[in-house]
């Protein structure tokens, strides 16, 4: 009789425990599911989620700085203003419209680094247009009637472009010349006061 009594406290306890697990579970569910919760779980999550992403910029954390790379990546973007940017695309395009886009970024950053040369002109106009104490044409085809004849195309247009974006490989060179149709005194002294970089395509570059 004992034994029957005791198996049926056993079971009524159990009983008991299984309905308060499944209460306790409800509850559980019940908060996870409320708009509240999950609000103050996105708002704890957010900023963990953010610079997983790298959208915080940067952060200081154990003595370390971290940088936000995607913002790296536009820092050397250079702005130019319209004319000039239509200037740039039109030289390159009578200078180099023959040459594949490497060559067309290697004549527009000649004519970006002596923007920046402190012994040029300081804007795109002025370098494609200057004269030298000659008399010369730095840039012959823009006085030759090429500059204003060209169409410039997509591609020029995506080599500029990319120059613009940052990506220069042209080793800081502030010459260009083609030794082909050159005149034998120009490649002459730029043989005797430059320095020789490299070739591309029908153009050697210089510094």
């Amino acid at each position: 009789m004992y034994k029957k009594y005791i198996l049926g406290l056993m079971l009524g306890n159990l009983v008991w425990i299984l309905a308060l697990v499944n209460i306790t579970a409800l509850k559980v569910d019940h908060i996870l599911s409320t708009p509240a919760f999950r609000m103050n779980m996105e708002i704890a999550l957010a900023p963990q989620v953010q610079e997983s992403f790298g959208e915080t910029g940067q952060r200081a954390a154990s003595g370390q700085r971290v940088i936000d790379y995607s913002l790296l990546e536009v820092s050397g973007r250079i702005q130019l203003s319209q004319d000039d940017y239509e200037v740039l695309t039109r030289i390159v395009e009578a200078e180099a419209g023959g040459e594949d886009t490497e060559g067309k970024m290697l004549v527009a950053g000649v004519v970006l680094n002596r923007v920046a040369d402190e012994n040029f002109p300081d804007t795109v106009r002025e370098v494609v247009f200057q004269r030298s104490r000659s008399g010369t044409a730095q840039f012959s085809p823009a006085y030759s009637g090429r500059y204003d004849r060209v169409v410039v195309s997509e591609d020029t247009i995506e080599a500029v472009d990319r120059v613009l974006a940052g990506e220069d490989i042209s080793e800081g060179a502030l010459f260009f010349a083609s030794r082909r149709y050159a005149d034998s005194e120009k490649m002459r002294w730029f043989d005797e006061h430059l320095t020789f970089l490299f070739s591309h395509g029908g153009h050697e570059f210089f510094h």
